[in-house]
């Protein structure tokens, strides 16, 4: 049976659990997540301020979800007199390409790759923007082990993600505050609830707390967090 898709915003039509970022077009990626994402820019502006702590001379710094390439140029761009090499990651070639063509520095490249699969090579400073909430569960701890494994000591982990409340009602407030973000920001009700069914199965937020446990699990010691605005969190993570 085919499935019924539906507009979830920006013109873009996707299905019960038929999300996929192939669906957008990618020059209007950037617009449509500032319009979903609480905070979007002034995150990158966060990490961007933030890693200056864990940057020194020759640094390899990895963007794992690296989209169209904004935060990765941000840095590749304070971090170039200081001869740092800046490598995005990502699984959607279009995404890698229009990257690739937009962004074009001497010290910044986008890679098409697997996260779990691609071995990383030593580095300060390791990104993930709203990327861990559309890994596999099962996976998701094995990935920050090897984070932190491929970490020089010192280093840092950016972990944007979104998150459900440890309790119900909390949970309830969340959804109803994001739900009228969503409104504010020129979504329409069919449209917040079409995206929502469209993200069944791709994305699992875990909580707070289950984040920082991954993030224990793997060795971290050190961690805070840096952000928070309704159900929206980024961690910092030091090696």
């Amino acid at each position: 049976m085919k499935k019924i898709k539906s507009f979830v915003g920006d013109k873009i039509k996707a299905g019960e659990g038929d999300w996929s970022f192939n669906f957008l077009d990618i020059s209007k990626f950037e617009k449509h997540a500032t319009k979903s994402i609480p905070n979007y820019l002034e995150g990158h502006d966060l990490v961007s301020d933030y890693s200056s702590f864990f940057i020194k001379e020759g640094s390899i710094i990895y963007e794992l979800g690296s989209s169209t390439g904004v935060l990765s140029k941000k840095l590749a761009s304070r971090y170039k007199k200081k001869n740092c090499k800046i490598i995005g990651i990502d699984n959607v070639k279009k995404m890698v390409n229009f990257a690739n063509k937009k962004n074009k520095m001497k010290n910044l490249k986008f890679r098409y790759a697997d996260i779990l699969k691609m071995k990383f090579q030593k580095s300060d400073v390791i990104i993930m923007y709203y990327t861990l909430q559309f890994v596999r569960p099962s996976e998701r701890q094995k990935l920050i082990d090897k984070i932190y494994k491929s970490l020089n000591w010192g280093g840092a982990l950016f972990l944007f993600e979104k998150v459900r409340a440890n309790d119900a009602r909390f949970q309830d407030y969340a959804n109803i505050l994001y739900a009228e973000f969503k409104l504010k920001n020129g979504f329409s009700h069919k449209e917040i609830h079409a995206k929502t069914l469209s993200l069944k199965g791709k994305l699992e937020p875990y909580s707070s707390n289950e984040n920082i446990r991954f993030i224990k699990r793997a060795g971290f010691k050190d961690h805070t967090t840096i952000m928070k605005h309704i159900n929206f969190e980024g961690f910092l993570a030091v090696k």
